[in-house]
């Protein structure tokens, strides 16, 4: 059994149905086994791609669309491989643990799984590298180089 919490006006995807909450807060008890999400738990399409928010995408359209998932889940495998070469331990794990959950289809585990690793590279994402091109030209000419102009 899964007890689900909604707020007013959260949405739900079962089992590919969009489903709206009311005015009010309202907790419903799912008694057997479904395909859900929360809205809040979706990426937005038309947000910028990046290599793990690709494979985050796949899952969800796995998740939400059963039909597509003969073609998607060959290509979810192919990317959390290609995916755990990036990582140090943690998120390599994490990744692993996607890659099983995608095994068992418990697509919304493998969704789960990523998140952290979703997080992790936004913030490497937004690190600012030092511009090389600019350290070269503010460096002072070494010893025995003469500076043209």
């Amino acid at each position: 059994m899964l007890k689900i919490t909604l707020r007013p006006r959260e949405r739900v995807i079962v089992n590919g149905c969009v489903l709206r909450n009311g005015d009010r807060r309202q907790s419903i008890t799912v008694e057997n086994r479904a395909d859900i999400v929360r809205e809040s738990d979706l990426l937005d399409a038309k947000k910028k791609a990046t290599p793990v928010s690709k494979i985050y995408f796949l899952l969800q359209t796995a998740l939400i669309n059963p039909k597509a998932r003969e073609e998607i889940v060959p290509k979810i495998q192919s990317g959390l491989v290609g995916l755990a070469t990036c990582f140090g331990a943690e998120m390599r794990g994490k990744v692993m643990q996607a890659a099983n959950h995608v095994s068992m289809a418990d697509y919304y585990k493998a969704m789960s799984d990523l998140r952290p690793v979703l997080k992790y590279e936004g913030e490497l994402m937004s690190l600012k590298l030092p511009d090389r091109g600019a350290a070269a030209k503010a460096a002072p000419p070494a010893a025995g180089q003469s500076v043209s102009a």
